[in-house]
């Protein structure tokens, strides 16, 4: 441990994608910045214990699960045997680890100082160093990007580790038996996911109507269809009232109609979302200002109420995504350049990374319902597209919605193999105020999925090839 006090132009409270990318984009500009992070290991919770080894294990997943289904086309495999040590030292070593060396060499070589400690504000210039490291830095300007850690209702919240967290449950400790998750939102289902591969008997209590609240019901459904294969149990409508650890497993109690009142599970997964870091580190002390929700309020530059303090990511409002943070990174740096810089999208993209997965950007139709906004929709089924036929996985399907009168690209979504890696048409066709007739004319490569992207418009203008055109659906 050692005494540090430094003074510094820009301040940098949080490693994540949204601190991180903001350091290196400042110092590219000759700003002089300190990054301070808590956290040993530069990325967040994104790289460490988010977003990138989820998909690290749901990539395995979809090994294990592309083996079994082969079967169906004259291909035969042994079963799968899993060397959990080994997975997760891969995880660890060969994934996290490679990208948090990555991370620490971009600020060395950028010549960002990066210090190991909490940062606690003192005043609107001064933030108090406690941790790895202790002492003072003095600021002109300062970003925080703390982030967010996963909400646990005080009821679940017994000490107990077999009732997990997100964080918890990418460790994998060992496969359990029966495995019960508490809510059916998409960190819950990817991680379902990849414990149902591995061979965990998966039980969802949901206590909304649906799965994935916030998406469009008709993206769901292919996605529950098939969850419902692979998943012991979903319960919709349904309250977990109570967990009660016992040496046998976690005793849960289910309230709800037509379902078992308790059901005994190895492990516990509880995933009812995530609440932003914006306690115990001195904002009230600096003035800065936070929603009931404990969201640092923000203009559109991502300035705060105090004017040099700045905050970015998820502990800066929703939506809790790293690309969010990212971009937010980028308008902050031009703000503090004095250039006329706004964060202002108009899609960002979600991506559900299960099996299907699902993605989407601008409009919804469950935001043009709520809000009157008058959409045509077309929709253009996988079972319909060459390549998805290949891939034995045509219960996918992508659907547009135009302006009625223009044709302009209002949103774009898809469910489907590889649908993350499709929404990025979708994303520029909507910053750029595409329409129709600009997304059917470009060539698409044949055969690949994003050719649906090109009939889906042209259905908005005529006939696609290979499906007829149905009646318009007006909103």
């Amino acid at each position: 441990m050692s005494e540090i006090n430094k003074e510094t132009q820009l301040l940098v409270i949080g490693g994540g994608p949204g601190g991180y990318p903001a350091a290196l984009a400042a110092a590219d500009h000759g700003i002089r910045v300190i990054l301070v992070d808590a956290d040993p290991k530069l990325g967040g919770v994104c790289l460490n214990r988010g977003c990138i080894p989820s998909k690290a294990l749901l990539h395995v997943a979809k090994m294990i699960n592309e083996t079994r289904e082969a079967e169906e086309w004259g291909v035969h495999f042994s079963p799968a045997k899993i060397d959990l040590p080994k997975l997760a030292s891969f995880v660890q070593q060969k994934v996290i680890g490679k990208l948090n060396g990555g991370v620490a060499a971009l600020c060395k070589g950028r010549g960002v100082e990066v210090i190991n400690a909490k940062a606690i504000f003192e005043g609107p210039n001064t933030v108090r160093l406690e941790g790895a490291n202790t002492g003072r830095i003095k600021f002109e300007n300062a970003i925080v990007a703390t982030g967010s850690v996963p909400a646990m209702p005080p009821a679940f919240a017994l000490g107990d580790p077999r009732i997990m967290d997100s964080t918890g449950a990418l460790q994998l400790q060992d496969i359990p038996s029966k495995l019960l998750i508490i809510g059916g939102g998409y960190i819950g289902l990817e991680i379902g996911t990849v414990y149902a591969a591995l061979g965990s008997k998966i039980t969802v209590v949901e206590f909304t109507d649906g799965l994935l609240p916030t998406a469009d019901r008709d993206l769901v459904v292919p996605l529950e269809k098939r969850l419902r294969a692979s998943f012991e149990n979903i319960y919709l409508n349904t309250k977990v009232a109570s967990l009660q650890p016992t040496p046998q497993g976690i005793v849960a109690t289910l309230e709800g109609k037509d379902v078992p009142g308790q059901m005994t599970f190895d492990r516990v997964l509880v995933s009812v979302g995530r609440r932003p870091i914006s306690q115990g580190f001195g904002l009230e002390t600096a003035g800065v200002a936070v929603d009931k929700k404990g969201f640092i309020l923000v203009d559109a530059q991502r300035r705060t109420n105090v004017p040099n303090i700045y905050a970015i990511g998820d502990v800066a409002g929703e939506p809790g995504l790293a690309h969010k943070a990212t971009a937010e990174a980028k308008v902050v740096v031009e703000a503090l350049l004095g250039e006329p810089a706004e964060f202002s999208p108009k899609a960002i993209p979600a991506v559900v990374f299960t099996d299907p997965e699902l993605a989407w950007c601008g409009l919804t139709e469950r935001d043009a319902q709520a809000q009157n906004i008058p959409y045509e929709k077309t929709v253009f089924p996988w079972a319909a597209s060459g390549r998805a036929i290949t891939l034995a996985r045509t219960e996918g399907f992508t659907k547009m919605l135009f302006d009625p009168e223009s044709k302009r690209v209002l949103g774009i979504a898809f469910v489907g193999v590889g649908a993350g890696e499709m929404i990025a048409e979708g994303v520029l066709a909507v910053e750029m105020g595409a329409v129709a007739r600009d997304l059917a004319d470009s060539i698409h490569a044949h055969p690949t999925l994003s050719e649906t992207v090109m009939e889906a418009s042209e259905l908005a203008i005529g006939s696609a090839t290979h499906l007829a055109k149905p009646k318009k659906v007006a909103k």
